[in-house]
């Protein structure tokens, strides 16, 4: 295993090997851990989207807030899961799908199509310009906006889905999905992620459902896999430590490299970073 490779991984604190059932329960104590340290904290909240890495989240998030219920005697614990499509999504089903595995405490929609679309509409009043890709990034900041709002009027944190295969290509939105207070995922690759879904007893159409952003308009569900010229089983095995062809090392590597920024905090003068 080269340098680098090896460095990626602790990183992101990759596992070889998991036992499902051991993460499971490792993901539902951090979360009570964070609860417990923050007693001020009712509510955890997530957007939901059909997709493997919402679902399994919303799930995890939903068995942690019935512990907490049990445990604390206190009912005022809850999850709420918002379904935040862009006027009408077109994978719904998948979305509706989604919530009957996660069973949220509550469920709230927010169409958040006419927020991002008044917003382009006042910046290109003065002028400027804003590109489909840019748009896509407004899509997903607005999201998580409608998430901390719902957070807090609740007494809650917000939860991020980023899982291992996603942050080493940074492959989210800065300040949008990227942006959350608790990442129950973290540490998880791409197939480890479906492992656990499998042990939960999910509908194999919410792990075996090709990922996508889908935040463009002009290119509606293109898959993950295509935007970034890797696949998540190239990706998957190098946090596994394993060997990928030439090819996709220098993409993966090269993606990595590229999206630093989105993996540190805003830069200070006392950052090593900046120079």
């Amino acid at each position: 295993m080269k340098p680098m490779q090896q460095a990626i991984i602790e990183e992101l604190g990759v596992k070889p090997t998991i036992d499902p059932q051991e993460e499971i329960r490792k993901s539902i104590d951090f979360m009570k851990a964070y609860l417990y340290k923050h007693p001020f904290l009712k509510t955890l909240v997530l957007g939901i989207s059909g997709g493997q890495d919402s679902s399994l989240a919303g799930r995890l998030a939903q068995l942690t807030m019935e512990e907490m219920r049990t445990e604390t005697k206190d009912t005022s614990y809850q999850f709420i899961a918002i379904r935040l499509p862009y006027g009408t999504q077109v994978d719904e089903e998948d979305a509706q799908r989604a919530l009957a595995f996660i069973q949220p405490d509550r469920s709230l929609r927010v169409d958040i199509r006419p927020a991002v679309d008044a917003c382009v509409q006042a910046i290109e009043v003065t002028g400027e310009s804003i590109s489909d890709f840019n748009k896509g990034n407004m899509k997903a900041r607005q999201r998580m906006i409608v998430q901390y709002a719902v957070a807090g009027e609740n007494a809650g944190a917000v939860i991020g889905t980023d899982h291992a295969a996603e942050n080493i290509t940074g492959f989210f939105t800065k300040f949008g999905d990227g942006g959350a207070d608790i990442l129950p995922l973290f540490r998880l690759n791409k197939r480890q992620g479906k492992a656990l879904l499998k042990a939960l007893g999910a509908d194999e159409a919410l792990y075996l459902k090709v990922p996508t952003a889908d935040l463009e308009d002009g290119k509606p569900l293109i898959a993950d896999e295509v935007a970034l010229g890797v696949t998540y089983d190239d990706i998957d095995d190098y946090l596994e430590g394993k060997e990928i062809s030439p090819q996709a090392q220098e993409t993966l590597e090269g993606w990595y490299n590229k999206t630093q920024h989105k993996r540190h905090l805003p830069i200070t003068v006392f950052d090593e970073f900046w120079k």
